[in-house]
């Protein structure tokens, strides 16, 4: 991806005099005693001396807790470092620290419903939700898994899991039943949350038979609460084991103040999965002060989350950008919660939210933008937006074009950061900064704190060259273990294995001129055409430029003692891939990326097969046309799309 030299956005003196990071910057001099004249100095300075910088950000953002005297004592490597290992706090505590009138969540389930809650009705059924679970027997380091929709229920069902020092655990309800059983299955949750089914775009979706299963099949849960939100509440905690409804589960307790167990900083917070396409999911610990110091620098010093802005991220309660999400009241945001189809209403639904709730950041996905691109949508031409500063987008590269068109038709004036980090670091790795220029094509920087570079195949540093994206001093939002890996084995392997002594995140990716990030897609997905290494998302960007091509998905074949490239493609209706589609096609490839992206085979399928997270999975399409095994197609959303790959005879010409 060629990087632009002019920049698409630039912040205004306006924005730079009142955001975060310019106040922050202002104390790191003092504390460093010398000038940090821009951010890349601010960086440099951070991963310098992390302790003192993260010690830093404690302060800044207020953390409640008792930090202790140290900020960071080294180990002998990068996993033997700890972070704040005297401080005592509880995460809930530092999401929970207003308890007024004014407006902390809102949520809208397509167009089927809309709540509000205040500060003071969260913390009140927070309260609620605690004396219920310590009354069935909830303490530190149990379990409690959630298996909902994102909405105010599942918020508050964390903070009171989380109060009391248990672990969360989540997943969406559109999990398959053997993808939810290879999740809680493992980390065997004591308390299960669940809704009495969800809409998806327009429909109700029943989900009893599987809860009924899934109650059945996880002898750790003893008790099932099921959440009101389709109205069959009561008939559904009947036909589920164990099960009983929210009303019944709080009638006992009335609020008081929510009690706090002060734990040390890396306390276990959340299990998120990984996508489990290559085996059973991993189950990722994260500790809760690392997750929360991590995410109150991303929302203030990088996004500028202020306090009383309102903050939107399309997600599901299965991805890691839930969490992130729910992080946004540590820094006093209201949290803007969305269920259902993005797409719901004709596409209208979610910028009829952001019009009406006077959205100031507003998450998504580069799937979205780009398919919003292939849309008569124009949200500048038909929502007023005066209030909308920021938007991020990730779950995959976001192609060049789609910053033009975010410009041109959401507004000229916003922060656009694309964003990248994984479930791993329940974080980033690179984002975007409120007081940096943003060029097309590219993550505005990588995050203060962190020890981004790019090496090559042999662990050498190198600049302005694509590479694996690593990590090579140590931050909060490591995770603190795998779950049910006692000797670390499996966690050294994921991550520490191909350059000892160094996180190797599996992003091929690239530093520019600008200091800027972009990355290529991941590093076991990287074609590799007569030895040349080459990101899926080169082609993919070119992909875009065409409207009767939906979706694409890009594999290396192994032939004829190499590799070539197979572009599989969904079509609009109504189109056919005749020669003169795939000529252009494969034209636009080559003059835009180079000639050895040119794919060898351009094939037609109906659909292209993702994870719940709606990312495109190319390994296990690479596997399929090569006869091997998928070994845990339950982590699909659309599983049976993997027959669509089998046997095909395009493939053997």
């Amino acid at each position: 991806m060629q990087a632009s030299n002019t920049p698409i956005w630039t912040p205004s003196a306006e924005r730079l005099a009142g955001c975060h990071l310019t106040a922050f910057t202002r104390l790191a001099e003092t504390a460093w005693g010398r000038p940090l004249p821009d951010y890349h100095s601010l960086w440099r300075a951070s991963v310098d001396d992390p302790g003192r910088f993260w010690s830093l950000v404690w302060d800044y953002c207020g953390v409640i807790g008792d930090k202790g005297s140290a900020a960071l004592v080294h180990g002998e490597d990068i996993r033997a470092a700890r972070f704040f290992p005297e401080a005592r706090l509880n995460y809930a505590e530092n999401l929970l620290r207003r308890n007024d009138d004014t407006l902390a969540v809102v949520f809208r389930g397509e167009d089927k419903i809309e709540t509000k809650l205040t500060w003071r009705e969260l913390n009140q059924l927070v309260s609620r939700l605690q004396q219920a679970m310590r009354a069935g027997g909830i303490q530190p380091g149990d379990r409690v898994a959630g298996f909902m929709p994102n909405m105010p229920e599942t918020l508050a069902a964390m903070l009171a899991a989380s109060s009391l020092g248990a672990v969360w655990t989540s997943g969406s309800p559109d999990f398959g039943l053997d993808g939810a059983l290879d999740r809680f299955g493992q980390t065997e949750p004591k308390l299960l949350f669940c809704p009495d089914g969800y809409w998806y775009n327009g429909k109700a979706v029943d989900i009893r038979g599987k809860m009924i299963q899934l109650a059945e099949q996880l002898p750790s849960v003893g008790r099932v609460v099921v959440v009101p939100y389709i109205g069959d509440g009561e008939n559904f905690a009947a036909a589920v084991p164990k099960a009983q409804t929210l009303a019944h589960f709080l009638a006992a307790y009335d609020a008081r103040p929510v009690e706090y167990e002060q734990l040390p900083f890396n306390h276990p917070l959340f299990i998120l999965y990984s996508s489990g396409t290559t085996g059973k999911p991993k189950c990722i610990v994260h500790g809760a002060g690392g997750t929360l110091l991590q995410h109150m620098k991303e929302h203030q010093l990088h996004a500028d989350i202020h306090a009383g802005d309102h903050f939107f991220y399309f997600t599901t309660c299965g991805w890691m950008m839930w969490n992130w999400l729910m992080s946004g009241l540590a820094s006093g945001a209201a949290l803007m919660l969305y269920d259902g189809s993005p797409f719901a209403d004709e596409g209208r639904v979610q910028w009829d939210y952001a019009a009406e709730h006077g959205f100031t950041h507003f998450g998504t996905s580069a799937k979205y933008i780009d398919s919003l691109r292939k849309t008569s949508i124009v949200p500048a031409r038909d929502w007023q937006l005066p209030r909308l500063r920021s938007l991020f987008s990730t779950g995959s590269p976001l192609v060049a074009e789609s910053y033009d068109w975010v410009y041109a038709n959401i507004k000229p004036d916003l922060n656009l950061a694309s964003i990248s980090g994984g479930t791993d670091i329940v974080s980033c790795f690179a984002l975007g900064a409120p007081t940096l220029p943003v060029y097309r094509g590219e993550l505005q920087c990588r995050g203060l704190g962190m020890a981004v570079d790019i090496f090559d195949e042999l662990g050498r540093p190198i600049w302005q060259e694509k590479g694996e994206l690593v990590c090579t001093k140590p931050f909060p939002s490591m995770p603190i273990g795998f779950w049910n890996d006692p000797s670390g084995e499996k966690y050294h392997q994921a991550y520490f294995g191909r350059f000892p002594g160094i996180w190797c995140h599996g992003d091929y990716a690239e530093i520019t001129a600008h200091g800027g990030v972009i990355i290529y897609g991941r590093s076991d997905a990287v074609l590799n055409p007569g030895g040349v290494r080459i990101g899926t998302a080169e082609i993919y960007r070119q992909v875009e430029a065409f409207p009767e091509i939906l979706e694409s998905l890009a594999v290396g074949q192994l032939w004829q003692d190499d590799e070539r490239v197979v572009l599989f493609v969904k079509l609009r209706e109504g189109v056919a891939l005749d020669e003169d589609l795939i000529s252009r096609v494969k034209t636009q490839i080559k003059n835009g990326a180079s000639p050895r992206h040119v794919p060898a085979r351009i094939i037609a399928v109906a659909d292209i097969p993702k994870t719940v997270s709606g990312k495109i999975v190319e390994l296990a399409v690479k596997n399929i046309i090569h006869g091997r095994p998928v070994s845990n197609v339950s982590a699909l959303a659309n599983p049976e799309a993997l027959k669509l790959f089998e046997n095909l005879k395009e493939l053997g010409e």
